[in-house]
Protein backbone atom coordinates (compact mmCIF):
# COMPACT_ATOMS: atom_id res chain seq x y z
CA UNK A 1 0.00 0.00 0.00
CA UNK A 2 1.23 3.29 -1.13
CA UNK A 3 0.61 5.71 1.69
CA UNK A 4 3.79 7.81 2.38
CA UNK A 5 3.34 11.73 1.93
CA UNK A 6 -0.55 11.21 1.30
CA UNK A 7 -3.31 13.28 3.63
CA UNK A 8 -2.99 12.26 7.72
CA UNK A 9 -6.44 12.74 9.75
CA UNK A 10 -6.28 15.12 12.41
CA UNK A 11 -8.80 12.79 13.90
CA UNK A 12 -6.42 10.85 15.86
CA UNK A 13 -5.42 11.16 19.88
CA UNK A 14 -2.57 9.89 21.45
CA UNK A 15 -3.79 8.51 25.08
CA UNK A 16 -7.00 9.82 26.92
CA UNK A 17 -10.30 8.69 27.11
CA UNK A 18 -13.18 8.67 29.45
CA UNK A 19 -14.50 5.87 32.11
CA UNK A 20 -17.50 3.58 32.00
CA UNK A 21 -18.52 0.01 30.95
CA UNK A 22 -16.04 -1.84 29.06
CA UNK A 23 -16.59 -3.36 26.31
CA UNK A 24 -14.22 -5.46 24.37
CA UNK A 25 -15.12 -5.28 20.52
CA UNK A 26 -13.75 -6.12 16.46
CA UNK A 27 -10.27 -7.79 16.79
CA UNK A 28 -9.55 -7.02 19.98
CA UNK A 29 -10.69 -9.82 21.84
CA UNK A 30 -8.61 -12.25 20.03
CA UNK A 31 -5.75 -12.26 22.45
CA UNK A 32 -8.11 -12.67 25.45
CA UNK A 33 -9.47 -15.36 23.73
CA UNK A 34 -5.93 -17.22 23.13
CA UNK A 35 -5.43 -16.78 26.86
CA UNK A 36 -8.89 -18.15 27.73
CA UNK A 37 -8.45 -21.26 25.88
CA UNK A 38 -5.43 -21.78 26.93
CA UNK A 39 -6.49 -21.82 30.69
CA UNK A 40 -8.93 -23.68 29.60
CA UNK A 41 -11.80 -21.07 30.70
CA UNK A 42 -14.75 -19.95 28.56
CA UNK A 43 -13.46 -16.91 26.64
CA UNK A 44 -16.87 -14.58 27.10
CA UNK A 45 -16.53 -15.07 30.58
CA UNK A 46 -12.51 -14.17 30.95
CA UNK A 47 -13.59 -11.46 28.73
CA UNK A 48 -16.09 -10.32 31.13
CA UNK A 49 -13.69 -10.47 34.17
CA UNK A 50 -11.20 -8.29 32.11
CA UNK A 51 -13.71 -6.00 32.00
CA UNK A 52 -14.17 -5.68 35.04
CA UNK A 53 -10.48 -5.87 36.19
CA UNK A 54 -9.83 -3.01 33.14
CA UNK A 55 -11.95 -0.85 35.33
CA UNK A 56 -9.40 -0.43 37.96
CA UNK A 57 -6.52 0.62 35.59
CA UNK A 58 -5.44 3.93 35.55
CA UNK A 59 -4.92 6.11 32.06
CA UNK A 60 -2.05 6.07 30.36
CA UNK A 61 -0.46 8.78 27.76
CA UNK A 62 2.75 8.50 27.76
CA UNK A 63 5.20 6.23 25.48
CA UNK A 64 3.55 7.02 21.79
CA UNK A 65 5.04 9.14 19.17
CA UNK A 66 2.95 10.62 17.07
CA UNK A 67 5.62 11.04 14.11
CA UNK A 68 7.06 7.35 14.07
CA UNK A 69 6.28 5.15 11.33
CA UNK A 70 3.56 3.31 13.00
CA UNK A 71 1.65 6.12 14.07
CA UNK A 72 1.69 8.16 10.69
CA UNK A 73 0.78 5.19 8.60
CA UNK A 74 -2.52 4.93 11.29
CA UNK A 75 -3.30 8.17 10.56
CA UNK A 76 -3.07 7.88 6.87
CA UNK A 77 -5.31 4.64 6.63
CA UNK A 78 -7.97 6.63 8.81
CA UNK A 79 -8.10 9.85 6.44
CA UNK A 80 -8.55 6.81 3.72
CA UNK A 81 -11.50 5.85 5.33
CA UNK A 82 -12.44 8.81 6.18
CA UNK A 83 -12.77 9.61 2.28
CA UNK A 84 -14.14 6.29 1.42
CA UNK A 85 -16.96 6.13 3.70
CA UNK A 86 -18.00 10.32 3.26
CA UNK A 87 -18.12 9.19 -0.53
CA UNK A 88 -20.40 6.34 0.45
CA UNK A 89 -22.98 7.49 2.71
CA UNK A 90 -23.40 10.27 0.71
CA UNK A 91 -23.38 8.02 -2.52
CA UNK A 92 -26.15 6.50 -0.44
CA UNK A 93 -28.43 10.26 1.12
CA UNK A 94 -26.78 9.78 4.83
CA UNK A 95 -23.94 11.79 6.35
CA UNK A 96 -21.43 10.33 7.50
CA UNK A 97 -19.80 11.10 11.30
CA UNK A 98 -16.30 10.68 11.80
CA UNK A 99 -14.61 8.27 14.34
CA UNK A 100 -11.86 9.36 16.32
CA UNK A 101 -9.30 6.72 16.54
CA UNK A 102 -6.66 6.79 20.25
CA UNK A 103 -3.49 5.58 20.10
CA UNK A 104 -2.16 4.50 23.15
CA UNK A 105 0.81 2.39 25.10
CA UNK A 106 -0.18 -0.08 27.63
CA UNK A 107 -3.29 1.16 29.07
CA UNK A 108 -6.37 3.14 28.51
CA UNK A 109 -9.59 4.61 29.74
CA UNK A 110 -12.29 5.31 27.35
CA UNK A 111 -16.45 5.05 26.95
CA UNK A 112 -16.48 1.94 27.06
CA UNK A 113 -14.64 1.59 30.44
CA UNK A 114 -10.68 0.01 30.93
CA UNK A 115 -8.48 -1.69 27.98
CA UNK A 116 -4.61 -2.70 28.38
CA UNK A 117 -3.03 -3.16 25.37
CA UNK A 118 -3.88 -6.85 25.59
CA UNK A 119 -7.39 -6.33 24.64
CA UNK A 120 -6.30 -5.65 20.96
CA UNK A 121 -7.58 -3.02 18.97
CA UNK A 122 -11.43 -1.98 19.64
CA UNK A 123 -13.97 0.28 18.93
CA UNK A 124 -16.45 1.89 21.44
CA UNK A 125 -19.68 3.07 20.32
CA UNK A 126 -20.52 5.09 23.70
CA UNK A 127 -17.44 8.04 22.04
CA UNK A 128 -17.95 6.75 18.68
CA UNK A 129 -13.81 6.15 19.22
CA UNK A 130 -11.10 3.13 17.72
CA UNK A 131 -8.54 2.08 20.55
CA UNK A 132 -5.46 0.49 19.57
CA UNK A 133 -2.16 0.28 21.28
CA UNK A 134 0.56 -0.36 17.74
CA UNK A 135 2.25 -2.96 19.70
CA UNK A 136 -0.83 -4.94 17.80
CA UNK A 137 0.87 -4.20 14.71
CA UNK A 138 4.03 -6.55 15.80
CA UNK A 139 1.37 -8.96 17.04
CA UNK A 140 -0.42 -9.59 13.88
CA UNK A 141 3.43 -10.40 12.23
CA UNK A 142 5.00 -12.16 15.12
CA UNK A 143 2.82 -14.04 16.38
CA UNK A 144 -0.28 -14.25 14.11
CA UNK A 145 2.01 -14.43 11.14
CA UNK A 146 -0.12 -11.61 8.79
CA UNK A 147 2.57 -9.40 7.83
CA UNK A 148 2.34 -6.60 5.50
CA UNK A 149 1.16 -3.20 5.88
CA UNK A 150 -1.97 -3.85 4.26
CA UNK A 151 -2.97 -6.51 6.86
CA UNK A 152 -2.46 -3.63 9.87
CA UNK A 153 -4.99 -1.47 7.15
CA UNK A 154 -7.22 -4.31 7.31
CA UNK A 155 -7.51 -3.84 11.53
CA UNK A 156 -7.45 -0.48 11.40
CA UNK A 157 -10.56 -0.93 8.13
CA UNK A 158 -12.42 -3.40 10.39
CA UNK A 159 -12.72 -1.52 13.45
CA UNK A 160 -13.97 0.96 11.14
CA UNK A 161 -16.63 -1.02 10.49
CA UNK A 162 -17.85 -1.10 13.61
CA UNK A 163 -18.70 2.50 13.45
CA UNK A 164 -20.48 2.30 10.43
CA UNK A 165 -22.33 -0.58 12.16
CA UNK A 166 -22.82 2.02 15.03
CA UNK A 167 -23.91 4.85 12.41
CA UNK A 168 -26.63 2.58 11.01
CA UNK A 169 -28.05 1.30 14.17
CA UNK A 170 -27.32 -2.11 14.00
CA UNK A 171 -24.96 -2.07 17.03
CA UNK A 172 -27.51 -0.80 19.05
CA UNK A 173 -30.51 -3.30 17.72
CA UNK A 174 -27.81 -6.00 18.83
CA UNK A 175 -27.73 -4.36 22.44
CA UNK A 176 -31.61 -4.23 22.40
CA UNK A 177 -31.87 -8.08 21.48
CA UNK A 178 -29.12 -9.03 24.82
CA UNK A 179 -32.05 -9.64 27.31
CA UNK A 180 -34.28 -11.58 25.25
CA UNK A 181 -31.38 -14.33 24.14
CA UNK A 182 -29.63 -16.89 25.63
CA UNK A 183 -25.75 -16.40 26.04
CA UNK A 184 -25.30 -18.75 23.52
CA UNK A 185 -27.66 -17.35 20.80
CA UNK A 186 -26.06 -13.79 21.58
CA UNK A 187 -22.89 -14.91 21.17
CA UNK A 188 -23.98 -16.12 17.36
CA UNK A 189 -25.40 -12.64 16.78
CA UNK A 190 -22.00 -11.44 18.33
CA UNK A 191 -20.25 -13.57 15.34
CA UNK A 192 -22.41 -12.06 12.98
CA UNK A 193 -21.83 -8.55 13.66
CA UNK A 194 -17.84 -9.28 13.56
CA UNK A 195 -18.35 -10.92 10.49
CA UNK A 196 -20.24 -7.47 8.83
CA UNK A 197 -17.22 -5.78 9.81
CA UNK A 198 -14.95 -7.78 8.07
CA UNK A 199 -17.41 -7.30 4.76
CA UNK A 200 -17.05 -3.62 5.81
CA UNK A 201 -13.42 -3.18 5.66
CA UNK A 202 -13.70 -5.00 1.73
CA UNK A 203 -15.85 -2.46 1.06
CA UNK A 204 -13.35 -0.14 2.07
CA UNK A 205 -10.87 -2.14 0.09
CA UNK A 206 -12.96 -2.00 -2.88
CA UNK A 207 -12.68 1.50 -3.15
CA UNK A 208 -9.16 1.82 -2.01
CA UNK A 209 -8.32 -0.29 -5.20
CA UNK A 210 -10.61 2.03 -7.45
CA UNK A 211 -7.91 5.42 -6.08
CA UNK A 212 -5.09 5.92 -8.47
CA UNK A 213 -1.81 4.47 -7.09
CA UNK A 214 -2.67 3.42 -3.69
CA UNK A 215 -3.24 -0.53 -4.04
CA UNK A 216 0.13 -2.22 -4.46
CA UNK A 217 0.08 -6.03 -5.61
CA UNK A 218 -0.23 -8.47 -2.94
CA UNK A 219 -2.30 -5.89 -0.85
CA UNK A 220 -5.47 -8.08 -0.53
CA UNK A 221 -3.82 -11.00 -0.09
CA UNK A 222 -2.14 -9.31 2.92
CA UNK A 223 -5.93 -8.56 4.24
CA UNK A 224 -7.21 -12.46 3.62
CA UNK A 225 -4.09 -14.35 5.34
CA UNK A 226 -4.74 -11.66 8.39
CA UNK A 227 -8.07 -12.46 8.18
CA UNK A 228 -7.19 -16.39 8.00
CA UNK A 229 -4.95 -16.37 10.49
CA UNK A 230 -7.84 -15.07 13.48
CA UNK A 231 -10.38 -17.23 12.67
CA UNK A 232 -11.80 -18.45 15.78
CA UNK A 233 -11.43 -22.10 14.04
CA UNK A 234 -7.91 -21.58 13.62
CA UNK A 235 -7.05 -20.15 16.86
CA UNK A 236 -8.65 -23.29 18.94
CA UNK A 237 -7.06 -25.45 17.10
CA UNK A 238 -3.62 -24.06 17.24
CA UNK A 239 -4.16 -23.09 21.03
CA UNK A 240 -5.70 -26.08 22.50
CA UNK A 241 -5.58 -28.84 19.65
CA UNK A 242 -9.49 -28.80 19.37
CA UNK A 243 -12.52 -26.53 18.03
CA UNK A 244 -15.53 -25.14 20.44
CA UNK A 245 -18.19 -23.64 17.71
CA UNK A 246 -19.99 -22.57 20.54
CA UNK A 247 -17.13 -20.23 22.12
CA UNK A 248 -16.62 -18.85 18.83
CA UNK A 249 -16.56 -14.89 18.53
CA UNK A 250 -15.66 -13.91 15.45
CA UNK A 251 -16.12 -16.78 12.92
CA UNK A 252 -14.20 -18.92 11.26
CA UNK A 253 -11.40 -18.18 9.24
CA UNK A 254 -13.27 -19.49 6.11
CA UNK A 255 -16.25 -17.23 7.00
CA UNK A 256 -14.21 -14.11 7.61
CA UNK A 257 -12.11 -14.36 4.21
CA UNK A 258 -15.11 -14.67 2.48
CA UNK A 259 -17.08 -12.17 3.62
CA UNK A 260 -14.20 -9.48 3.28
CA UNK A 261 -13.79 -10.65 -0.69
CA UNK A 262 -17.12 -10.26 -0.85
CA UNK A 263 -17.65 -6.71 0.14
CA UNK A 264 -14.04 -5.99 -1.44
CA UNK A 265 -15.53 -7.33 -4.64
CA UNK A 266 -19.11 -5.82 -4.74
CA UNK A 267 -18.24 -2.52 -2.95
CA UNK A 268 -22.00 -2.65 -2.02
CA UNK A 269 -22.98 -2.26 1.50
CA UNK A 270 -26.25 -3.65 1.18
CA UNK A 271 -24.99 -7.07 0.18
CA UNK A 272 -23.39 -7.28 3.77
CA UNK A 273 -26.37 -8.82 5.64
CA UNK A 274 -24.21 -11.60 7.62
CA UNK A 275 -27.53 -11.67 9.78
CA UNK A 276 -29.86 -13.28 6.96
CA UNK A 277 -26.37 -15.55 5.47
CA UNK A 278 -24.45 -17.28 8.56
Amino acid sequence: MKWLGRRESSNVEFGGGNGGKFALGGIGTIVVVIIGLIMGKNPIELINQVSQNGMQTEQVQQGVDPQNEASKFTKVVLADTEDIWTKIFTENNMQYVQPKLVVFNGQIQSACGGATSASGPFYCPGDQKVYIDLSFYDDLKNRFNASGDFAMAYVIAHEVGHHIQNLMGTTQKLDDARNTLSKEEYNKLSVKLELQADFYAGVWAHYQKNRKNILEEGDIEEALTAANAIGDDKLQQESQGYIVPDAFTHGTSAQRMFWFKKGYETGDIKQGDTFGDL
